[in-house]
């Protein structure tokens, strides 16, 4: 069976004045500047295609900020965006509540802080890294479905179900300081895999590097 690689990318800068963990809550979407790193993003894959990449495959998560990511994408390669539930964002607790030591170490929340390893306060790491890794492969299917030996995928999701399956996939423990991600907005974590769907290496970028230092900071925005 051939090869291929899948991208996993993450959303661009969302609207959120309020600094509130938005997690799967709908109607968040990207602010200007998310909007650009957006546009950056489609200048990367179409470049990537002028060069002979066959990307064959754009699928996003459900959410209103992972889509708005993947339509220049989709138009910039010609591609229908499907709507993969599985690469959502994961599951939280403290979602709907501004991300502040203040708030989250208040009494009332500290029984959903007894295991941070799971985490207690959302969905397990183990699970978030199962999905989306289902999902990847289901991917890597399609591509060489569509574009044979070589082909490629794009899946865009959330900083961190990509960090998981990274994680996971590279054999090292799920448990994390969320400060030490390396997943930025916009950013690229590809997935390359053996013709037997064995994974071979994984590559990071951030094509719209430029723009990250006048984005938002908020933790797992």
């Amino acid at each position: 069976m051939p090869q291929a690689t899948v991208h996993l990318l993450r959303h661009g800068e969302v609207h959120n004045p309020e600094g509130v963990l938005y997690g799967r809550l709908p109607e968040f979407h990207l602010s200007e500047l998310g909007q650009q790193m957006a546009r950056m993003l489609a200048e990367h894959f179409s470049e990537r295609a002028a060069q002979g990449a066959r990307i064959v495959h754009l699928a996003a998560s459900p959410l209103t900020r992972a889509q708005e990511t993947a339509q220049p994408i989709s138009q910039a390669l010609g591609l229908e965006i499907a709507t993969e539930e599985r690469i959502i964002e994961a599951a939280n607790y403290f979602q709907g509540l501004q991300v502040s030591k203040g708030e989250i170490f208040k009494p009332k929340h500290w029984p959903m802080l007894r295991n941070p390893l799971r985490p207690s306060w959302g969905e397990p790491y183990k699970e978030q890294a199962a999905r989306v890794t289902a999902a990847v492969q289901d991917a890597r299917l399609r591509a060489i479905e569509l574009g044979g030996d070589g082909a490629e995928a794009i899946l865009v999701s959330h900083q961190l179900p990509i960090w998981a399956t990274r994680l996971s996939a590279e054999g090292r423990p799920l448990w994390h300081d969320p400060r030490k991600r390396e997943c930025t907005l916009t950013s690229v974590t590809s997935l390359m895999f053996d013709d037997g769907g064995t994974l071979l290496r994984v590559e990071y970028s951030e094509p719209a590097a430029a723009l990250l230092p006048g984005a938002s900071r908020t933790p797992g925005a």
